[in-house]
């Protein structure tokens, strides 16, 4: 028998909602590609480049694959991806399942369980947590990482939505003067300061601020100015912040909190605002600053419509010309 019993079975393939092959396919080609530890996103459906499979992505944690399915397609299918992993990778692979459509979005362990999950960028690695919807790392920002590591030395930087903060890490281990990260969440934040430990970056001018941003603007500019206001918020967080409302307000804030000649690296993962939309609200708001650039997105995050896809904008005060 392959697998752990409770998951394989002889599967008929009738009925299923597409072929398999794509994810066969990329596995093969991480597989043979690898050439490190590095986190990865191995096989991402959500971009609808993929018929059938928009639901399904797959990361590599090493040494865990996570498959995450983004809707309840019944157990058959669940099972026939599980199987396409073993046939790939052998049945002792770390495999862990999340069925992010369920309403608490629960990690299940289906094979080779590890103690402690990690995400690995380079020589750092971040702290993952199984027990809560987003896992603590999220790949497809990278591009927006390497920009902050390339233009945060000596920078004075302002983390709004922090999170885990992987940026605050980022940018001091580019040599960034502070950094001050602020974020609704206190657990988030103490993962934070951990991920600052693990990685033996010392938080002496680094900062960290469990408050609502929206009652917090006067505290914040204390600190001011600040040569890198990174803002990267969730697209929709009931009671808390949803995009098409209160983004807006951000960017007004933001206009008189940054230096001469500093940046704004402006994110979101919103399908449902473009980016010409995007930006035509950066441009409004941000009354001081003229675009950059958007920055490229991850080829490993491929999408079948560049204006749903993830957006990275980067603007300079007193600057000017966007180019793409």
């Amino acid at each position: 028998m392959r697998g752990p019993a409770r998951y394989w079975r002889p599967w008929v393939f009738v009925n299923m909602p597409c072929s398999l092959e794509a994810i066969r396919g990329a596995l093969n080609s991480f597989v043979s590609s690898a050439e490190g530890p590095d986190s990865v996103r191995v096989f991402h459906g959500r971009g609808r480049c993929y018929s059938g499979l928009e639901h399904v992505a797959v990361d590599y944690f090493a040494p865990t694959y996570v498959v995450t399915l983004f809707k309840d397609c019944g157990v058959a299918f669940e099972h026939t991806v599980i199987d396409c992993i073993y046939e790939v990778l052998g049945e002792s692979v770390s495999l862990l399942l999340q069925r992010r459509f369920d309403k608490h979005s629960p990690f299940t362990w289906v094979s080779g369980r590890v103690e402690a999950l990690f995400a690995q960028r380079g020589d750092h690695r971040f702290f993952l947590n199984t027990q809560s919807q987003n896992i603590g790392y999220f790949l497809d920002i990278e591009p927006a990482r390497q920009w902050l590591e390339k233009n945060g030395s000596g920078a004075n930087v302002l983390n709004l939505f922090a999170y885990t903060c992987t940026f605050s890490v980022v940018a001091k281990h580019a040599g960034a003067h502070s950094v001050l990260n602020m974020d609704m969440s206190s657990p988030s934040l103490s993962v934070g300061r951990r991920n600052h430990q693990l990685n033996g970056i010392s938080t002496t001018d680094v900062k960290f601020f469990a408050n609502d941003i929206f009652k917090s603007w006067g505290r914040l500019k204390r600190f001011a100015p600040y040569d890198i206001a990174v803002i990267d918020p969730p697209s929709y967080q009931k009671n808390s912040f949803i995009a098409e409302r209160d983004y807006a307000k951000v960017l007004r804030r933001v206009n008189d909190m940054v230096s001469s000649s500093g940046y704004v690296l402006a994110c979101l993962n919103s399908p449902e605002i473009s980016a010409d939309a995007f930006c035509t609200l950066l441009e409004r708001e941000l009354t001081e600053f003229s675009c950059e650039q958007r920055l490229p997105n991850s080829p490993d995050f491929p999408d079948e419509d560049e204006q749903k896809a993830l957006k990275m904008f980067v603007f300079r005060k007193n600057s000017g010309g966007c180019s793409e």
